[in-house]
């Protein structure tokens, strides 16, 4: 097994490294990656983003948003919590967990954690979620990557996650709490998130802890930055690779009710209709126009809609109320 001491929390950046790996600078050894990010949330490769974000609460708190190459569910991720990565080189059919997750679990039951692997994708202390996982192919290479509770931050993980308005946020949490749990919480003495690090990465690389410890050379690390950006972090990844879909919001304002139905796909607004009790000196038909073709992110409608002529024409609604309610 080989392992690559990650200093970086840029999560774009870590899944660049993910992918150069895989794809590129492709070692026969098992390639072991232990990382954590600034608070993220990362949305699973088939994810609709308006779907599973807060986006108004993810902005105000400074989330990164990313999309990763795998499925599965979303993941808020920050300080308090770490990443594991496992690649190998692809030699089977089908995606298997159990590989991966036990060299975590000895791990943990090194530091008297009982955990054990729930049959689908999670790791769990006592039935309550610490650890979620996915997998992906690419190339010749399979990639295992999931993440770990240790003392992350719940509250900000439900906020950012609970998308209907209409939920009692404080019940969200206390039924989160139920359901997951931090790994800290079951140690019988307390350490840091760092200090956590280094005893899950001896124990998983054992006898090999020093000799097979790998750094990477200055245009290596620059080229994995190249990757991220290709990747992971630019529109297209996050908001472009979401599927098809209709949404219909309300939404209400100083000036009257506006009722907004879309239709999405690739990211950009292909069809619109708004309708309400509000006062404008534009047709309807108009209204609807100006949003068909802009690239549903918040910056995007707000840029595109001004452009449009659509600020100042609507009685005490502004464009920028529009833009954050929408998206």
């Amino acid at each position: 097994m080989v392992y690559i001491d990650l200093e970086s929390t840029d999560v774009y950046e870590n899944f660049g490294l993910e992918y150069y790996l895989a794809e590129e600078k492709k070692l026969e050894d098992t390639v072991f990656l232990f990382w954590r990010t600034t608070p993220t949330l990362m949305l699973g490769k088939y994810q609709n983003l308006a779907e599973e974000v807060n986006l108004p609460y993810a902005r105000e708190q400074k989330m990164n948003l990313v999309r990763r190459m795998s499925g599965g569910g979303t993941i808020y991720t920050d300080l308090g919590g770490w990443q594991f990565t496992f690649i190998d080189r692809y030699k089977e059919e089908g995606i298997e967990f159990k590989k991966y997750l036990s060299p975590v679990l000895d791990a943990l039951a090194k530091l008297s954690v009982k955990a054990e692997f729930n049959g689908r994708n999670d790791l769990c202390i006592e039935g309550r979620k610490f650890s979620g996982n996915a997998q992906y192919h690419l190339g010749e290479s399979i990639v295992h990557h999931g993440s770990l509770l240790f003392s992350t931050d719940i509250e900000k993980m439900v906020n950012s996650t609970t998308v209907d308005e209409y939920k009692i946020i404080s019940k969200s949490i206390q039924s989160v709490r139920e359901r997951v749990c931090n790994i800290s919480d079951h140690l019988q003495e307390k350490i840091s998130p760092e200090d956590f690090k280094e005893l899950m990465v001896s124990a998983i690389l054992g006898e090999e802890n020093k000799a097979n410890r790998l750094e990477l050379s200055s245009e290596e690390l620059l080229r994995v930055k190249e990757l991220a950006k290709t990747h992971f972090q630019n529109w297209d990844s996050l908001y472009g690779k979401n599927p098809k879909f209709n949404m219909e919001k309300i939404g209400r304002f100083p000036g009257g009710k506006m009722h907004f139905a879309l239709e999405i796909q690739k990211g950009k607004i292909q069809e619109a209709s708004i309708s309400g009790d509000f006062f404008s000196t534009l047709d309807p038909e108009e209204i609807s126009k100006a949003f068909v073709g802009l690239a549903f992110d918040r910056d995007s409608l707000l840029k595109g809609l001004r452009e449009r002529g659509l600020e100042g024409k609507l009685y005490r609604i502004s464009v920028s109320e529009i833009a954050d309610m929408l998206a």
